[in-house]
């Protein structure tokens, strides 16, 4: 046995095995890439995969045989132990390589998730597999680790946060570099223990650590370049300023890490990074606040912070009005106020493209600028062709801009263009691959492709960075209630429960588990009726919407339960309150949904039905294929309701015949949801249950 060993290190099987592991990784990455682009099967890539994999012990079989000039020859006890090594690796593929293409069934593996779960194998085995890993990360890759505050008042931590920020944004913009986003290296300390987990955590070759001190008017910003293979320093400063001189410090770090590794940098991208923001202390001091501002909101989704940098953005712009940057993100903070907490009204709409107009005026080629425009464009009025402009020039300023790319993504869902979703999402997670919100899109998307195992994998990676991300716990929720139809699944990804968040939930009333809550939702799903209308009793009710919408959710819930005539005293009552409120907004979706519920409640079926068409005709497929799926889920629901079971079911066909329906449109829900109980006895919805149940087993043979 020692000669054997002995042999092994000669024939430098390890070696071998090593630089095809690294090689193997790489191809499996460009494949998952080319793949997604192209809308390949599932199939043609798992095939490819296994491919690579047999031809590790291919690779192993021939090094033994060429070991030393190809002249070794094997033993018969060698022979015997190469036929273990294949028998078992063969075996292995057989039993963990997924069968089948149905919706139960395990895909090939982003190049995203490939890069984290790679580095995590390899962070639990050997220095060498990890050098392996590294080996294709691209080495003119950085990740900025969030500045250390070493100022006495503690304060003082929206200055080194920003100071991050802006030395960040300014190597974004370098096109030769790969530079991860804020948001996937907010979570590590200042200065690791370990850079070269970190690093292939990230998926980067090198790591910019720093710490900030400020007092009074005295600023010194250290900071250093790590090669985080070798742990050697490749470069590194003092920058000792005055707040009336810190202008460009960001820019002459960003210039010093390029230099360092050896970026090329445009004659337009020089002049960029050298550009200073603004020259006046008071406005840069502002406006960092403001950024550090604008972080919590986007953390809490609370309107009270939102407005609080937007005030801070003012005072900055008020103080020298050529600041352009500090316009974009005023308007920036305020797009993101309208689409996540409170509509913006059309004179605050105006107000923001004003802010845009004068930004790109002042500095035309400011990426944050072109970034503003697209999500004006998108979330202001889903002028999608505009955006994907404003998004797409983004990318020719900054290539790593996590905004423009998450932004063409959104807007590929909602344009029905699924495959060049995925592989925007794909290429997001590569700049930011420790984003809890932008990894629970990515499952978002693949449960509106009724990819309900992917989904729930992607949803569970996503709460593992972040366990209190509500979107993730959302999007988790149904898809194992309508995915698999496990309610006690859905329980589980809700707990500990985000908040009520009650009239954001209500912004889709159309569709059912929104107009009761998704808290609530899987007791209704379970019959448990009762309960689900106790839940509410711990909802707030603080203020008039909170009130109202509390009120609905248990009216729907009786509706479904059939006692819709037992509660037609308390939709007499609701009625007048939600047409008043829709006479103010006459196009507003949770309102329209609202009041056709209502009206089945009453048994003015038609009107019902009407209100519902019209949330389909304010929001149809052909504008926007992600959330109009769920308008015309409502309406078959509706039609079911108010006694109209052929038009539900055409709605139903129609959306299970889409490959994207709609995650809310699914067999498990047909089968197990009492919402479709005055369907339940109907033949022809017994058919599409029996047709879809038979497809699906079809699917998942091997």
């Amino acid at each position: 046995m020692e000669e054997f060993f002995e042999r092994l290190k000669q024939r430098k099987l390890v070696q071998w095995a090593l630089a095809y592991v690294a090689a193997a990784f790489a191809l499996i990455q460009i494949l998952d890439i080319v793949a997604t682009k192209f809308g390949w099967p599932d199939n043609v890539e798992r095939l490819l995969i296994i491919a690579i994999c047999f031809g590790f012990f291919v690779t192993l079989l021939l090094a033994w045989y060429h070991g030393e000039q190809g002249r070794q020859r094997a033993s018969g006890t060698e022979l015997l132990l190469i036929a273990l090594v294949l028998a078992v690796g063969g075996g292995m593929l057989w039993h963990f390589a997924p069968a089948g293409t149905g919706a139960a069934t395990a895909v090939a593996t982003p190049a995203s998730q490939t890069m984290f779960e790679a580095t995590t194998a390899a962070r639990a085995g050997s220095s060498a597999a990890l050098t392996a890993v590294l080996a294709v990360i691209p080495a003119k890759s950085i990740a900025v680790l969030p500045f250390e505050n070493l100022s006495d008042d503690k304060a003082n931590a929206y200055f080194a946060e920003g100071m991050q920020e802006m030395i960040l944004t300014k190597l974004a913009g370098i096109g030769d570099l790969k530079v991860i986003s804020r948001t996937s290296t907010a979570k590590y300390a200042s200065h690791p223990e370990n850079l070269t987990i970190v690093a292939q955590q990230l998926g980067v070759a090198t790591i910019l650590e720093g710490s900030v001190q400020k007092s009074g008017n005295q600023v010194l910003i250290n900071v250093q370049l790590i090669d985080a293979a070798t742990d050697n320093h490749l470069w590194a400063d003092a920058y000792p300023r005055t707040l009336d001189n810190i202008f460009g410090v960001e820019g002459e770090v960003a210039q010093e890490v390029a230099d360092a590794l050896k970026a090329k940098l445009t004659p337009a991208e020089t002049a960029s990074v050298a550009k200073a923001p603004t020259e006046n202390a008071a406005a840069y001091d502002l406006f960092l606040k403001a950024e550090y501002q604008l972080q919590q909101a986007q953390s809490s989704w609370v309107e009270g912070p939102f407005l609080a940098a937007d005030a801070d953005y003012r005072q900055a712009i008020a103080l020298d009005p050529a600041f352009a940057l500090a316009y974009t993100k005023l308007a920036y903070s305020q797009l993101r106020r309208h689409w996540f907490v409170k509509y913006l009204s059309a004179t605050e709409m105006a107000g923001v493209k004003v802010s845009i107009d004068r930004a790109l005026a002042l500095a035309p080629d400011l990426p944050e600028a072109h970034v503003a425009l697209g999500y004006y464009q998108y979330w202001g009025f889903h002028h999608y062709d505009d955006a994907t402009a404003a998004f797409k020039r983004t990318l020719q300023l900054a290539p790593s801009n996590i905004a423009a790319l998450s932004g063409l993504a959104f807007i590929a869902r909602r344009t029905g263009h699924w495959p060049q979703a995925l592989a925007y999402f794909d290429r997001a997670l590569l700049v930011s691959p420790h984003d809890a919100d932008l990894t629970a899109e990515y499952g978002t998307t693949y449960m509106v492709l009724r990819r309900y195992v992917e989904a729930d994998r992607q949803l569970q990676r996503a709460l593992a960075i972040d366990p209190a991300n509500a979107n993730a716990k959302d999007a988790l929720l149904i898809t194992r209630l309508f995915g698999f139809g496990d309610a006690q699944g859905a329980r589980q990804a809700y707990q500990p429960p985000p908040a009520w968040r009650i009239t954001a939930s209500n912004e889709f009333t159309g569709e059912v588990i929104f107009a009761t809550n998704l808290r609530v939702y899987p007791d209704v799903f379970d019959r448990r009726f009762a309960d689900a209308l106790r839940a509410w009793n711990s909802a707030p009710t603080d203020g008039p919407e909170e009130r109202l919408g509390g009120q609905f959710a248990r009216v729907v819930i009786k509706v479904i339960a059939g006692q819709r005539e037992a509660t037609q005293t308390e939709c007499a009552q609701l009625a007048p309150q939600v047409q008043a409120e829709l006479d103010k907004q006459p196009d507003s979706l949770n309102l329209l949904g609202q009041l056709s519920w209502i009206d089945v409640c009453l048994d003015r079926k038609a009107a019902a039905i009407a209100a519902a068409k019209r949330a389909v005709a304010l929001l149809p497929l052909g504008k926007d294929a992600y959330f109009g799926a769920r308008q015309l889920t409502g309406l078959a629901q509706i039609d079911a309701h108010a006694g109209e079971p052929d038009e539900a079911l055409k709605i139903i066909s129609e959306l299970l015949a889409m490959p994207a329906g709609g995650e809310m449109m699914s067999i498990q829900r047909l089968k197990l949801d009492p919402v479709w109980d005055p369907l339940r006895k109907d033949p022809r919805f017994q058919k599409l249950i029996a047709d879809g149940e038979a497809v699906e087993k079809v699917q998942a043979k091997p």
